[in-house]
């Protein structure tokens, strides 16, 4: 059994031996660039730990995994063009350092490449995890346009934002999950268990995330902080605070995510009505309602070798990056 740390440095050659120096260069160096900037792997990572509960043999799923990872970039850089972000993992964004129109391109490459990787699936299971990924992609589309639709109406609610994230963020941990456990011959209730720890642990990790975005260290977090303050995106601190707020402060953070200029001085009102509201605790106690769901179900999964899947978890509420 490969505990996270191996299975990085596993996931990590694998990536090294993608032929990416192709032609054109203009198209290719960009994929190799995201590819190659870092990332934690998690979703692959995810996929193989999974795996290995229920097989001895990792060769299998080691292609579906990185066809995951892939895809995940693939987003990244998509996302990152619509949120006009200057910095990915502490890095130039691919559409800053090229364009917008070389950051599409290679992005919908990257689509196709993790479909090829995906098909080296063993014909057994192919058509199910074809299936699944496929579903998983729509959602994964979905999500970022209700994010995107979210950012003008002032009628989203709690849980319309848990339902976003759960589509653009916590479905992929999931599937990841549910696509090791299908190769390694998981029984149903096993596979769909899985799923719903990854769904669970999904949310908490995007709630994790518009923490670090409001209360995180630049310097560990890789992003721009304030990022999301600057684009007005309503995350869930920001729907917190207006479910509790009183009538006056909900006038003045509504005024504040109108406006498109990225001042201190507007982050700073943000973040006053943040911690006047206790943002910050009442995010942290939703990050362990949903860390202790997934681990619910984690705990119903017959087999050996979990112990990584705990460690991830707890990893999580210890998260800096």
């Amino acid at each position: 059994m490969l505990n996270i740390k191996e299975l990085y440095t596993v996931v990590e050659d694998e990536i090294g031996s993608l032929q990416l120096s192709k032609s054109p260069k203009n198209l290719y160096d960009p994929i190799s660039y995201i590819m190659n900037i870092g990332g934690k792997r998690m979703r692959a990572i995810l996929l193989l730990l999974s795996n290995q509960i229920f097989s001895k043999d990792l060769t299998l799923a080691l292609k579906p995994a990185i066809g995951i990872e892939v895809f995940h970039n693939f987003t990244l850089i998509h996302d990152d063009i619509m949120d006009n972000a200057p910095l990915r993992r502490g890095m130039q964004t691919i559409h800053e350092k090229w364009d917008n129109n070389t950051a599409i391109l290679s992005g919908d490459t990257m689509m196709i490449q993790a479909y090829q990787l995906i098909l080296k699936t063993p014909d057994k299971y192919l058509r199910e995890v074809l299936s699944l990924f496929s579903d998983t992609a729509v959602s994964v589309c979905e999500g970022q346009q209700f994010d995107m639709d979210f950012e003008i109406t002032n009628n989203v609610t709690l849980q319309d934002y848990i339902s976003m994230i759960e589509k653009k963020t916590a479905i992929l941990l999931a599937t990841s999950l549910k696509i090791g456990a299908i190769i390694g011959g998981a029984s149903h209730v096993d596979a769909n268990n899985l799923y719903e720890f990854g769904r669970n642990i999904g949310i908490a990790f995007q709630i994790k995330d518009d923490l670090l975005d409001a209360y995180g260290d630049p310097e560990k977090f890789g992003k721009k902080i304030g990022g999301d303050i600057d684009s007005n995106k309503k995350t869930f601190l920001f729907l917190k605070v207006l479910e509790s707020c009183s009538e006056i402060d909900r006038e003045k953070i509504l005024k504040l995510f109108e406006t498109n200029e990225n001042t201190a001085l507007k982050k700073k009102h943000v973040m006053d009505l943040y911690d006047k509201y206790d943002a910050y605790e009442v995010s942290n106690t939703q990050i362990l309602y949903y860390h202790d769901l997934a681990i619910k179900h984690l705990n119903n999964i017959i087999g050996e070798n979990k112990e990584p899947l705990y460690e991830f978890a707890n990893q999580l509420l210890k998260r800096e990056v």
